[in-house]
């Protein structure tokens, strides 16, 4: 292709980008390994400041390079929220557990959620003081997690989107508005739904489950 065919290619390319909404389009310098940006005006100056090479393995044309102006863009590192509650690596996976048990089917936050109303009973006044307390504790009714009761929370496979939901929840992120309680209607026996009803205070539902306090 001729050095100008070249051009017109480069130009078609960068002018689809800019149609997708974007003022600048960002191309990667491969000699320097920075990214730059090509402007608008960068192209109207002239074709004859695009330069392309063709990348053999996939017979693609692209711009490598732009005169005489360019920026280069910062670099950024993301890093990780920090805990701000500390617990021990059998707590957490105990929190972990009874997450994917009760939350398996949820989605992220439906699975935050469960370890919301963990921690909110870690913290209350009439609840245990411990994740393993409040996770096993239980009533002359019985368990107060189901998965406990019927032993699901000893077959699971604990997911890593669970995982990540407690360490959100270790993290300090709280959607759970105080719940302290939750149930899935459908599969509850209706005269445990009826106490919840007549005894504490619906606050919202999301997918599967209510939550009371």
């Amino acid at each position: 292709m001729s050095a100008k065919g070249k051009g017109l290619v480069c130009m078609v390319l960068l002018l689809g980008l800019v149609s997708l909404g974007l003022s600048e389009s960002v191309y990667t310098d491969n000699s320097e390994g920075n990214v730059r940006y090509i402007t608008m005006s960068d192209m109207k100056r002239s074709e004859n400041a695009l330069s392309c090479s063709t990348v053999s393995t996939i017979g693609l044309e692209f711009c490598t390079s732009i005169a005489p102006t360019h920026r280069v863009i910062p670099t950024m590192t993301l890093t990780r929220p920090e805990r701000i509650l500390e617990v021990s690596a059998k707590e957490e996976e105990i929190l972990q557990r009874i997450v994917e048990a009760e939350a398996g089917g949820e989605d992220a936050d439906g699975k935050l959620l469960v370890a919301n109303v963990v921690l909110n009973r870690v913290k209350a006044e009439g609840f245990p003081d411990t994740i393993e307390e409040v996770v096993f504790q239980r009533s002359k009714k019985g368990a107060q997690f189901s998965p406990v009761a019927n032993g699901r929370y000893d077959k699971v496979i604990v997911s890593d989107a669970s995982k990540e939901a407690v360490e959100r929840a270790l993290c300090g992120e709280d959607i759970s508005q105080g719940a302290l309680f939750f149930a899935a209607r459908k599969y509850a026996d209706p005269r445990k739904m009826k106490w919840f009803d007549d005894s504490l205070t619906f606050l919202f539902s999301h997918g599967g489950h209510e939550f009371f306090k």
